[in-house]
Order: C-alpha cells, then sequence, then structure tokens
C-alpha cells in the first residue's frame, strides 16, 4: 500500500507552492489539495504563459494527473468556476479530472461580506484578511452552521440556503458596514449549478482507494506553516491547519499512511498582510528583494514584506512537520547582493534565543550570520556542479543547520528552471 506524500510551505505562504506540485506531478498521477480556499495563489509559468491557481490542484496541467478538491478546502464556487474556464482555455476540458469532495464546505456571498465587516471593525489591529470569505467560512464549519459541496445535491438546499443567508444578515447588523448581495449572489447560484457537471465524491474513500491500489498521491498544501491556525504568528494567521497534520483531517488518510514531507522556502523571507516578521527589511535591501523577486500577491496583488531568511522560524516549521526534504525557491533573486544575511537566532532584552518563541514583539531582534553574495546569474544552471560556490555554501550551511537535504533548488520562475541536488 502506497503512502501518501506532502508538499507544502515552511514560511508565511507564497514560497512557490504551485510550480513545485506541476513540477513532481508527472511522479504523482493524483494531486490532492487539503486545506485552505481561494486565499491561495499557487502561481505556475510554462510555453510562456502564466497561471494562478487559487482552489484546483497544481496539477492540473499534467494532461494524465487527476485533481482532487479535498474535504478540508473552502470553495467559492463564483472562483472556482472562473478558475476552471481559464484552465479549460489552455488545458480543454478536464470534467474527468477534477473530482471535488462532499464534505468541502461553501464560501456563501455572506460569507465575504462579514469578512469584509469584520476586517474594518478591526480598524488598525487588521489580520490582513484576504477578504475572500475564508475566516467566516471557517468558523461556520466548526460552529456546525455550514453547507458543503455534498448538500447542493439535496432538495433541501434552497431552504438551507435562505437559512444561513439570514442567520448572517443578523450578524452584519452588528456592524456599521453598507452591502448588496445582489449581482454576486445571481453570479453564486449559476456557479453552483455549473459546477455540478464535476463528480462530487467521498474523497477519503477516493484517495484511500488510489494508496490501497498502490497509486501515488501528492497532497498539496496552501498557505505556510507560519501561518497555520495552531502553530503560527496567531493571530495573524489564516482558518486552517497548514502543517502536515492538517493532511490527515484535510483528506481523511491516517497519520501512519503519511510518506515522505517535502518543505518548500524561498531563499529569503516574505509576508503580505500585518502580523510579527523579525527579519523584515524596511530599507532598499527590502525593496530590491521586492522588486527583483516580484513579490507581489498572486491572490491580492498587495506588496509583499520582504527580509533575509529567518532560519529560526525555519527550523520550527522542519521540526513540526517532520520535513525529509526541502525545496529551495527564487536562489535567483539573490544574484545581485554582495552580502547575503540569515538570522540563526534572536535576542530579546539582551538574551539570546535559538527556539521559536510563543511571543513575537518588537523587542525582538534577530542575530545574523553574514554569507558572501555570489554575483553572478544562475537562472541557465540545471546541475549543482553549475551553482557558485558562495551559493553551495549557502545550502549546506541550511542543510547542516535543519538536518534536511536541500533536494530541489528554483534558478527561475519557469518550471524548467530547477536544479535536482
Amino acid at each position: 500500500m502506497k503512502k501518501i506524500d506532502v508538499v507544502l510551505g515552511l514560511q508565511w505562504g507564497d514560497e512557490g507552492k504551485g510550480k513545485i506540485v506541476d513540477v513532481l506531478a508527472p511522479d504523482y498521477p493524483v494531486i490532492a489539495r487539503f486545506q485552505g480556499g481561494p486565499n491561495a495563489g499557487h502561481s505556475l509559468l510554462f510555453d510562456g504563459d502564466g497561471f494562478v491557481l487559487h482552489t484546483v490542484p497544481s496539477g492540473i496541467f499534467r494532461p494524465d494527473s487527476v485533481n482532487v478538491i479535498g474535504n478540508g478546502v473552502v470553495i467559492d464556487p463564483v472562483i472556482l468556476l472562473d478558475e476552471i474556464h481559464a484552465i479549460e482555455r489552455k488545458a480543454g476540458d478536464i470534467t474527468g479530472r477534477l473530482l471535488i469532495s462532499k464534505r468541502a464546505h461553501l464560501i456563501l456571498p455572506t460569507h465575504r461580506i462579514l469578512d469584509a465587516a469584520s476586517e474594518a471593525a478591526k480598524g488598525k489591529s487588521k489580520i490582513g484578511s484576504t477578504l475572500k470569505g475564508i475566516g467566516p467560512a471557517y468558523m461556520d464549519k466548526t460552529g456546525r452552521n455550514g453547507l458543503r459541496i455534498g448538500d447542493l445535491l439535496s432538495p433541501e438546499f434552497p431552504r438551507r440556503y435562505e437559512a444561513l443567508k439570514q442567520k448572517h444578515a443578523a450578524m452584519l447588523a452588528q456592524y456599521d458596514f453598507p452591502y448588496d448581495l445582489g449581482d454576486y449572489e445571481r453570479q453564486w447560484l449559476q456557479a453552483v449549478e455549473a459546477l455540478r457537471r464535476f463528480p462530487f465524491v467521498d474523497s477519503e474513500i477516493v484517495i484511500n482507494r488510489y494508496l490501497q491500489d498502490d497509486m501515488p498521491v501528492l497532497a498539496e498544501g496552501a498557505q505556510g506553516s507560519m501561518l497555520d491556525i495552531d502553530f503560527g504568528t496567531y493571530p495573524f494567521v489564516t482558518s486552517s491547519n497548514t502543517m502536515s497534520a492538517g493532511v490527515c483531517t484535510g483528506l481523511g488518510v491516517a497519520p501512519s499512511r503519511v510518506g515522505k514531507v517535502m518543505g518548500i522556502f524561498k531563499a529569503y523571507c516574505t509576508r503580505v498582510g500585518g502580523g510579527p516578521f523579525p527579519t523584515e527589511l524596511l530599507d532598499e535591501t527590502g525593496e530590491e528583494l521586492r522588486r527583483v523577486g516580484h513579490e507581489f500577491g498572486a491572490t491580492t496583488g498587495r506588496p509583499r514584506r520582504c527580509g533575509w531568511l529567518d532560519l529560526v522560524a525555519l527550523k520550527h516549521a522542519v521540526m513540526m512537520n517532520g520535513v525529509d526534504e526541502l525545496i529551495m525557491m527564487k536562489a535567483d533573486v539573490l544574484d545581485t547582493f554582495d552580502t547575503v544575511k540569515v538570522a540563526v537566532a534572536y535576542e530579546r532584552d539582551g538574551q539570546r534565543l535559538e527556539g521559536f518563541p510563543f511571543e513575537l514583539d518588537e523587542k525582538l531582534k534577530p542575530v545574523y550570520r553574514e554569507f558572501p553574495g555570489w554575483r553572478c546569474d544562475i537562472t541557465a544552471a540545471r546541475e549543482d556542479a553549475a551553482l557558485p560556490g558562495p551559493l553551495r555554501d549557502y545550502v549546506r550551511f541550511i542543510e547542516a543547520e535543519t538536518g534536511c537535504p536541500v533536494r530541489i533548488l528554483s534558478v527561475g520562475p519557469d518550471r524548467e528552471a530547477i536544479v535536482l541536488r
């Protein structure tokens, strides 16, 4: 019986998961998303075309792959349908290759309004929500009020939809927040009908049957480990478990069925929205990272905050996820820097901290180790021997500190721009 392998982000999201899943997909006939929603933005670039996937697993452009949206995902039918139309313009009909879990929860139009109203009411305490309705949808899920994909098959769905909509309207009455559901609700109801051409499945049974039949399955995470609802930089986190443990609840597989865990990280750090970011650079270096790395949100378009690699946070994420192999992204962004820094510890009130603390406040300062930059273009490299010595030293240091090998090094945005080590 096969085990399910996992690929996930180890930082604050935006690590490049879409590209890597697309690269790995030929080895995995089944790709399954296990959490998150359309707040994800997984970018792919191939054949001169760029795509951003929000809900559909990133193996969808590989013609022989089956892609499963798992029960741990929350789905906005409008966004999903728009995404499907964009995919089909490139890849043709995907009806038979996209399976949707009956247990996946729906994001209602009123969830989006609640998200916006709640965020507006927070004022300066905003968490940086993408305003896609993710949080309110997960709140209804845990509050046992939610509607699921499988409910679309019930004759009771219209009544249950109206009941939940009225419940949300009562909640919105607490806010001074004008809204109009009008057009979006009409689009939403039309999208719900259009999605019926796809198989609604008991995904936990489907996934376990694939494993039982010795078919390789890859679980694709969204967001990043430092945004995990339990172990991330709370409350500036997402609403789901983004770590490898989320595979079990998000797809319905036993812990003993989890195989290799592959963790993705950038050669530096970025973050979108509010929350602590110990290595953030508010200077010309940070601006240069943003400019060269094109660091703007794939989903929101917001400029990402940029900083040096935080090894304290990375080692914590490696531990929590049980990472077996590392994948380093965007090493090419650092091609022009004379010096590359890595935070190897924190310091607070003169005390050195080498573990990731519960409290991350403005008193916490990174302790850096400096490395010489490689000062050359690495985008044409396709093997380890072609990489400059300073970059290989940088990679070896990260391997020694984390105890994990860096198996893949990304040297450009295209699916071919990788070094397998």
